[in-house]
């Protein structure tokens, strides 16, 4: 079933809480906490940004993502290999994109990454456009941290996102 007007959703649980799967068009669009709080706001611009619905139904793609996590939450998988649809202003693409150049085990600032996007003053929507990421762990936003290395803002809560870090050994305090 591969319909462009349907994001075909399912879901997956993670050991550190459930999420949401959907794909739109053969590839990946959605891979969100579904305890994020920010859920229906997600949700709605996906749905005006790609003008679908949603139907719950199992897809190859989502499945190919379900066991890639799987694979990933057991260790095996450092980056994900997946057909990704970034719905989203042109701005958050490019700010997502730039999520994925982050190495497993690694972690970059706001800041940081606002520089590296080309305007140190844009560390405001830089952190908004991160922080809207409908593609959690496979577009990696868990690597993102504050300047003073804090673990700050999360979909999936900061008990998931110190879990992911931990997971990966990544290099930055992993405190507070």
């Amino acid at each position: 079933m591969n319909r462009p007007n349907l994001i075909l959703t399912s879901l997956y649980r993670s050991p550190c809480g459930d999420m949401l799967l959907g794909e739109l068009g053969g590839a990946l669009c959605l891979c969100d906490w579904v305890a994020n709080p920010k859920r229906r706001a997600v949700d709605a611009a996906m749905l005006r940004l790609s003008g679908a619905e949603f139907c719950v139904a199992p897809s190859a793609v989502t499945q190919m993502a379900a066991q890639q996590l799987d694979e990933y939450f057991a260790g095996y998988r450092r980056s994900f290999d997946l057909p990704l649809r970034f719905i989203g202003t042109e701005f958050r693409r490019r700010v997502w994109k730039s999520l994925c150049d982050i190495p497993y085990g690694g972690t970059i600032s706001y800041g940081a990454l606002a520089e590296r996007l080309g305007d140190r003053r844009a560390v405001r929507a830089v952190a908004a456009a991160v922080g809207a990421n409908p593609m959690s762990v496979v577009v990696p936003c868990h690597r993102v941290i504050g300047g003073d290395g804090r673990l700050v803002g999360y979909a999936g809560g900061l008990e998931a996102k110190r879990f992911l870090l931990q997971m990966e050994n990544a290099t930055a305090a992993v405190v507070r």
